[in-house]
């Protein structure tokens, strides 16, 4: 049976993210340990492991590159990597401001998404994945999946249900009273 390209781009990719994060967990493992991190960053809370990256990582990228694959008719879009790459970037700068303890800039980038949303299709699969693998190094994977549901769920909320009501508003503005000459 013959792969598609989409089967391939899937599996090459899904292939290149299980090989980085079991390197990291392996190199971890042997030089200090697999870290956790703790619920909201409380140490009373339960902790999550790193180890689960090692299943929860490959499964995303398997589903949202096939999500993406799909949307492009077989193939992945240059929107979709701009889209992956800009995400990326995205969750490594949160991730360093929170590390180097750059509040300011922390605390804004969270709501910031949601501004985002107004403009970007943020909950697509290429953003949800960038974002969790740019975050994934610093919160393992299960804190910023959980986090990137909880946006996701509420950015295609603010996209398809509030980003239109000024493009509405601004139709009815424009169209002429009834009985008036345009």
């Amino acid at each position: 049976m013959k792969q598609s390209s989409h089967d391939k781009i899937r599996l090459y990719f899904t292939l290149l993210v299980a090989f980085m994060v079991w390197c990291l967990l392996i190199w971890q493992h042997f030089n200090g340990g697999v870290p956790k991190h703790y619920i909201l960053h409380r140490a009373d809370m339960p902790a999550i492991s790193n180890w689960w990256g090692g299943i929860l990582l490959p499964v995303l990228s398997w589903i949202l590159v096939g999500q993406v694959v799909r949307r492009g008719s077989g193939k992945v879009r240059s929107s979709a990597i701009c889209a992956f790459c800009c995400a990326l970037l995205y969750g490594i700068v949160l991730s360093a401001s929170f590390i180097y303890q750059f509040e300011p800039l922390t605390s804004l980038m969270a709501p910031a998404l949601l501004f985002l949303a107004l403009f970007f299709p943020i909950y697509r699969g290429e953003y949800v994945l960038g974002f969790i693998l740019g975050m994934s190094y610093t919160f393992g994977a299960v804190l910023p999946t959980a986090f990137a549901i909880v946006v996701g769920l509420l950015s295609a909320a603010i996209y398809h249900f509030i980003r239109p009501i000024p493009f509405w508003l601004w139709r009815k503005l424009r169209q002429p009273e009834p009985g008036q000459d345009g």
